[in-house]
């Protein structure tokens, strides 16, 4: 009876938006036993991607890209059916959401641009510069309200034309992207400080070129994405040299990789190996050619792929191998480790014979455990004590980079106004961040929701949603409503705190209350 009325006094806290607030005689310090602080300089922000919430996808010279051809053709892979041809309008009201991101606080705002908006034919001949404008236009808009932007160049919706010539598959991606690269630098960089080349290269390469979940949507097996996880690696080193050499010494910014790394856990004491080869194969396939000491993929990786190869008839292995000029021109492309986390796994590995295949190459089955909560996304559990375990694994692995969480954040179905999950979620997994960096010494430089608004969340279209704002998509409008998270994100920002206190009560309020 006791906790069930202190649970609905941290309810009405939630939605008052004064969580965080809390005295403390610890004046220099970054964390109490009921509070951790924000540290000093850490940025605060919130994320999101050009395809998933701008729409106009036939306006102002903008050319058609691979997810406008996969949303109009495979409309039966899709949820509802449907698409990003209006998503939340954000083309004509990114003032009014920049509007909503200053009265949240935040420090910078993450989002991407159109390859097709900019080029429309792709190539660098042909600028499209009512598609610049509207970039430099929002660039301005955030700078004016004291808001630094994030771009990310690419997030899966590279121009159509390419994609009718292999996509990602195809080594010449890598010479059209760092065209496109070059405009941009050269056209939006006097303004930017921090870039990212390409968002999660495994979630594109897997899903898009090894599954129907995302565009393009091709089930090319195990081939065509590691084909296309090879060339996005060598886009991504490419597109930081040419900043590196053309335009660093006048913009002085700073560019690096994003990469998605989950969080995991041995699910026997006889597993405790499958964690670190499975990062290898998850998160390490991308991280290690960028942040390790020698450069090139993981070894493990490498023999398990040769040795499956071999088993399955092929004459060499089905990962492309790096040249040893490839290797040295790719190893530390990185000013910063650009992490995105939701969740998490148990992993275990899988007993073999010899002379058998590995278990899915790595040797290693992952699940969850059926304690975890569940979110609106079936790949989704909520696993906080996950996000502070890959922060450290990423801190150990590569020598402590410095890490900015691009993406952080939870689905719901419903799109509740109050929607304590959310809070809940982003509270312990910001709780278990701040432990990351005063606990182990983590250098995460900062933090960043996703996302600002609900959006086209791909095959299943707007039926899962992780917008701190409500976008109402049966209206012409695309009308927002500010939920209770940004409000406690608001709080957090304006405090620099978080109550440590109240993880339990918050994470029980979800089952209690929704």
């Amino acid at each position: 009876m006791a906790t069930s009325s202190f649970a609905r006094t941290v309810v009405i806290l939630i939605i008052s938006g004064v969580l965080a607030i809390a005295s403390s005689s610890d004046t220099q310090g970054s964390t109490t036993n009921d509070v951790q602080r924000v540290p000093q300089n850490f940025l605060l922000g919130a994320s999101a991607s050009s395809y998933q919430i701008e729409g106009a996808w036939n306006e102002d010279g903008k050319g058609l890209n691979v997810c406008d051809q996969w949303t109009h053709q495979y409309r039966d892979k899709i949820y509802n059916h449907s698409n990003g041809d209006v998503a939340c309008d954000f083309y004509h009201k990114y003032k009014e959401d920049v509007q909503t991101l200053k009265n949240i606080g935040v420090d910078f705002f993450r989002f991407s641009l159109s390859w097709s908006r900019i080029l429309p034919n792709g190539y660098s001949n042909v600028i499209n510069h009512d598609g610049l404008k509207f970039y430099k236009d929002l660039i301005d808009e955030l700078i004016a309200n004291d808001i630094e932007p994030f771009v990310t160049l690419y997030h899966w919706d590279h121009p159509n034309v390419f994609e009718d010539m292999g996509g990602w598959t195809n080594e010449l991606m890598v010479e059209w992207i760092s065209e496109y690269a070059r405009v941009v630098f050269k056209e939006l960089g006097p303004k930017v400080k921090y870039f990212t080349p390409i968002n999660e290269p495994t979630i594109l390469c897997n899903l898009g070129y090894g599954s129907d979940l995302l565009s393009p949507g091709k089930k090319l097996n195990g081939t065509g994405p590691l084909q296309c996880i090879h060339n996005t690696l060598k886009a991504h080193a490419r597109i930081y040299h040419i900043y590196d050499k053309e335009f660093r010494k006048e913009q002085n910014g700073q560019i690096g990789p994003n990469i998605p790394c989950n969080g995991l856990f041995a699910k026997t004491t006889e597993d405790v190996a499958a964690v670190d080869t499975y990062f290898q194969f998850s998160c390490g396939i991308i991280a290690a050619p960028i942040f390790s000491k020698t450069g090139d993929y993981p070894e493990i990786v490498k023999n398990h792929m040769a040795e499956n190869s071999r088993l399955e008839g092929f004459s060499k292995s089905i990962l492309p191998e790096f040249s040893p000029e490839w290797v040295q021109y790719i190893k530390g492309t990185a000013d910063f480790f650009g992490l995105n986390h939701y969740t998490s796994n148990l992993v275990e590995i899988v007993p073999r014979v010899a002379g058998e295949e590995w278990y899915d190459y790595s040797g290693v089955k992952t699940s969850v455990d059926p304690s975890w909560p569940s979110a609106g996304s079936k790949w989704l559990k909520v696993v906080p004590s996950g996000f502070r375990q890959v922060l450290n694994q990423i801190t150990t692995e590569y020598d402590h980079p410095p890490i900015y969480i691009m993406e952080n954040g939870v689905s719901d179905n419903d799109g509740n106004i109050n929607d304590y999950k959310r809070i809940s979620y982003l509270h312990s997994y910001m709780d278990e961040m701040l432990s990351a960096i005063y606990k182990d010494g983590c250098n995460i430089k900062g933090y960043s929701v996703w996302s600002l608004l609900d959006s086209f969340e791909w095959s299943r279209g707007y039926s899962e949603k992780f917008g701190m704002v409500q976008v109402n998509f049966m209206d012409p409008n695309r009308t927002r409503t500010p939920k209770s998270s940004s409000t406690w994100y608001k709080n957090v920002i304006k405090t620099r705190e978080i109550l440590r206190i109240q993880n339990s009560i918050i994470s029980n309020l979800s089952v209690v209350y929704i």
